[in-house]
């Protein structure tokens, strides 16, 4: 078991490992290995790098290491350079050559590779804290994401790593530690945005001779990463996080309920888990004070529901994840029927640094009713994608312009979905809305647990309307009516609109069920599931109509209603549409356009299943979708 004296000494010594200390001459090099690397390509480029600065006589001075995600996911595989006294440079789109460059030229020969460095347009960003994406982000949850080996406890605890656990067991009452979280004015960043220390205060007040601590790692929402990346890069702070809760409500045992399909987040928190009760940092008696707690992780099979607190402790007993009637709420009678705490990852991830800095530190970020920062997945039809963590306030302009760089190929942005499966679509006219929990919920969107999909005027409202409700329907969980059956009814009208079957009627129809859905549907996934419909249809009504009324869709999506035709002037005649029709839908017709020596082709409707075949491979772009 580590003494306080002994983390004191790790830390000391570690510091300068993580951060090089000016004049020592040592250099750090670190290479995103979170998912998003690894699928990119990053662990021959880590292997690379070990190889080559061994046989370049550099071991000595230049130390090599993993690290979590750095940010900027789309330019994986990334690695960065620390040297103590000079600005960290970060190279993107790494390969094993371009590492074993990277040896020779910067590490060996002092020179920075500048056409391998991060920029934004023409521009090299050697340093992030430069860069535009970055400039507006404050990482309080990420803070170690991208700097420390999530597999060194040492690293962790060089970084005031449980310094917290610390702090609250010899310096605070269990009072003081719920005090300062209710004034840090944090709120729970899995979706409802409710006042984690108020949730910590009623889970305190019942007494039990078992109480239980729970973390919801069961990221579902498509697009969103967020919660993944905490626990693959900086896995110690939910541990110490959890074990902080646990003192300030009386709990000695807590579950990390994380979906299996995140093995590396799961590898590293259980070694996290690991290493922390070899130290003496989970178990008995913890810093001597007295305090007992421990943590399993249990693994969840993917089921969307059981991001639902209830559902998920079901799940977590061993039964079927279905949600449960409350009251009584998990504080009073949760899981095994004890009383119980749940917060998802990143409000886990907020508390050390809060308890550390104090709860002003955290409400002085934010707006007056949603303090501190966010998290987001930011994905889509945007020019920088990656996970990004701002200031609540922040404007959804800045997010997209700022931060993401804008639409690609000069495309208008047309709407951002938040919230996921359970939120809304945020149109153009709203782009300087606040992100806040407020601002969102007030024009028909909320929050969530952080994924931000962005569209441009290519996507079609009514079919994202569709494809959400879609992943609700597989995801339902039967349990009560309103959900199980509505939804998929809500379903079938969408897709009768989209197929050019609908009626006007049918709007009625789906916008009544969408309110019936939602008021009387058991937990949250029900009464969410209609928002994506609901918020498209209000906002985007124009588009409904055109496919009810029209028969068309207008950004071109919907297949069934799609026209492909050829312009009989543009075609030059290669045949080159005919040769790749997986339908045979394409025949010469006895038509010669002025200027061309070749008769033109056309397109049989009837035969065509609107695959778009033709328009890749035309050359002239003579063929177009209405």
């Amino acid at each position: 078991m580590k003494s306080l004296a002994d983390l004191a000494a790790i830390r000391e010594k570690m510091r300068s490992k993580v951060l090089p200390e000016e004049g020592s001459g040592d250099i750090r090099v670190v290479v995103g290995m979170a998912t998003c690397g690894i699928a990119a390509g990053a662990r021959p480029v880590l292997d690379t790098l070990t190889e080559e600065i061994a046989k370049a006589g550099l071991s000595d001075k230049v130390s090599v290491t993993q690290t979590g995600c750095i940010g900027i996911c789309q330019y994986e595989p990334v690695i960065e350079v620390l040297e103590a006294g000079k600005e960290k440079v970060t190279y993107v789109k790494m390969t094993a050559e371009k590492a074993k460059e990277v040896v020779e030229k910067h590490l060996k020969g002092g020179s920075v590779v500048e056409e391998f460095v991060y920029s934004e347009g023409s521009k090299p960003v050697s340093a992030l804290k430069d860069a535009t994406f970055y400039a507006k982000q404050e990482r309080v949850a990420l803070r170690n994401c991208g700097t420390i080996d999530p597999e060194n406890i040492d690293e962790y605890i060089a970084m005031d790593g449980y310094a917290a656990l610390n702090k609250v067991l010899n310096e605070m009452t269990p009072e003081e530690v719920i005090k300062v979280v209710t004034d840090s004015g944090l709120r729970g960043r899995g979706g409802a945005g409710f006042s984690t220390g108020k949730k910590w205060y009623f889970a305190s007040l019942y007494k039990a001779d078992q109480k239980y601590v729970v973390c919801n790692a069961d990221e579902g929402d498509p697009g969103a990463f967020m919660d993944r990346s905490i626990l693959e890069g900086d896995p110690h702070c939910i541990v110490e996080a959890m074990a902080i809760c646990g003192y300030a409500i009386g709990a000695t045992e807590g579950y990390v309920y994380v979906r299996a399909e995140y093995p590396i987040a799961v590898a590293h928190l259980q070694k996290a888990i690991d290493d922390a009760r070899s130290y003496g940092l989970l178990g008995k008696n913890i810093f001597g004070s007295g305090f007992d707690f421990d943590l399993h992780i249990r693994l969840g099979a993917g089921a969307f529901v059981c991001g639902e607190e209830t559902a998920l402790m079901t799940s977590i007993e061993g039964n079927r994840g279905e949600p449960r009637t409350r009251p009584p709420f998990p504080a009073e009678k949760g899981l095994f029927g004890k009383p119980s705490n749940n917060n998802n990852v990143e409000t886990y991830a907020n508390i050390p640094q809060i308890i550390l800095k104090g709860a002003e530190f955290f409400s002085s970020m934010g707006t007056e009713t949603s303090k501190g920062t966010k998290v987001f997945a930011l994905g889509g039809k945007i020019n920088r994608t990656g996970l990004v963590e701002i200031p609540m306030g922040t404007t959804l302009r800045e997010i997209v312009e700022d931060i993401g760089g804008g639409i690609p190929n000069g495309k208008k942005f047309k709407a951002a979905q938040t919230g996921g499966p359970s939120g809304g679509c945020i149109p153009a006219e709203f782009l300087d809305t606040p992100i806040d929990y407020e601002s969102l919920a007030a024009i028909g969107s909320i929050v969530g647990s952080g994924g931000l999909i962005i569209m441009d005027e290519d996507n079609c409202m009514v079919d994202i309307a569709k494809f959400f409700l879609g992943f609700t329907v597989d995801e339902s969980c039967g349990k009560c009516t309103p959900c199980r059956v509505g939804t998929r009814r809500l379903y079938e009208i969408l897709e009768k609109i989209t197929s050019g079957k609908g009626t006007m009627e049918d709007l009625d129809k789906m916008e009544e069920l969408c309110y019936y859905i939602k008021n009387n549907s058991l937990c949250a996934l029900g009464q969410t599931a209609p928002n994506p419909v609901l918020s498209t249809y209000l906002r985007f009504k124009d588009e409904y109509i055109a496919h009810v009324r029209d028969k068309k869709c207008p950004a071109g999506v919907c297949k069934d209603l799609l026209t492909f035709t050829i312009d009989k002037d543009a075609c030059i005649g290669c045949g080159l549409c005919a040769k790749n029709c997986p339908a045979s839908a394409i025949s010469k017709t006895d038509y010669v356009a002025p200027g061309h020596k070749l008769p033109s082709y056309v397109i049989d409707p009837d035969k065509c299943v609107k695959c778009g075949v033709c328009m890749t491979n035309c050359k002239k772009n003579a063929i177009s979708k209405k």
